[in-house]
């Protein structure tokens, strides 16, 4: 079959592609607006439209409700293994991680995560709470949990300060308590973005995205660490290895 014979909208469809592959449009670029698009191919934006959602279903493409259209950046991969290793995991595909600090304080342990840290419900723990970049575009907010009683001055000035110089958890309980970070469990599923971390991700509301929940201990067996983190179903893809 002729190009010309093909129908109006995969003939699009193939020149975007091609711009797409050609770099015209770069992973994060808008695409120009629907009625723009419609008018530069001489077609109704029905056919418009048709040739969108084949890119998106290709996964080059997705679309952001009152947003616009925009090229989908190849996913991250993050391979999860026994060690706890985020930070060296990216970096190790090349891309750049970076991590602000959003929260770090005291509060009594829930019935939930006293139960996976095997804490009393109200046993104090420290909740650190920030939010991961990769190569300059939010991609995670991981929430830990990590037991006072284990780690009673881990909220203090000098602690903070040296996982904000560090930038890795792994790397902050090592150099401060001689702790090893060591993944017993991770439980991953899909769910809606809320409108906390929405913000944060830069995703509307209706965007999915992968919560992994996890549990750490160190090299003695002890619970260090129970973590939620919540990554951008679009940018991460999430790897198990052999644990």
């Amino acid at each position: 079959m002729t190009q010309a014979a093909l129908p109006l909208y995969i003939q699009i469809a193939e020149v975007l592609r091609r711009s797409i592959r050609d770099q015209v449009y770069q992973a994060g670029d808008r695409l120009p607006t629907e009625a723009q698009l419609a008018e530069r191919f001489g077609v109704n934006r029905h056919t418009l439209r048709q040739a969108i959602a084949l890119l998106r279903q290709e996964g080059l493409l997705r679309v952001e409700r009152g947003r616009g259209t925009f090229v989908t950046a190849a996913p991250i991969r993050y391979a999860i293994g026994k060690r706890v290793r985020y930070n060296e995991a990216l970096r190790a595909h090349g891309h750049t991680a970076e991590f602000t600090l959003l929260r770090a304080l005291e509060i009594p342990a829930d019935p939930s995560v006293a139960k996976d840290l095997a804490l009393k419900p109200g046993d104090p723990v420290a909740l650190i709470e920030r939010l991961g970049s990769a190569d300059g575009q939010p991609i995670s907010v991981g929430t830990g949990y990590f037991p006072l009683g284990l780690f009673p001055d881990l909220l203090s000035d000098a602690s903070l300060a040296l996982l904000q110089e560090t930038g890795s958890i792994s790397q902050w309980l090592r150099q401060r308590y001689d702790c090893d970070h060591i993944r017993r469990s991770t439980c991953v599923s899909a769910r809606l973005v809320k409108p906390h971390d929405a913000k944060l991700l830069e995703l509307p509301l209706n965007q999915p995205i992968l919560l992994a929940e996890a549990i750490n201990e160190d090299q003695q067996g002890r619970l260090i660490e129970y973590g939620v983190a919540r990554f951008r179903g679009d940018r991460m893809e999430l790897v198990f290895e052999q644990l």
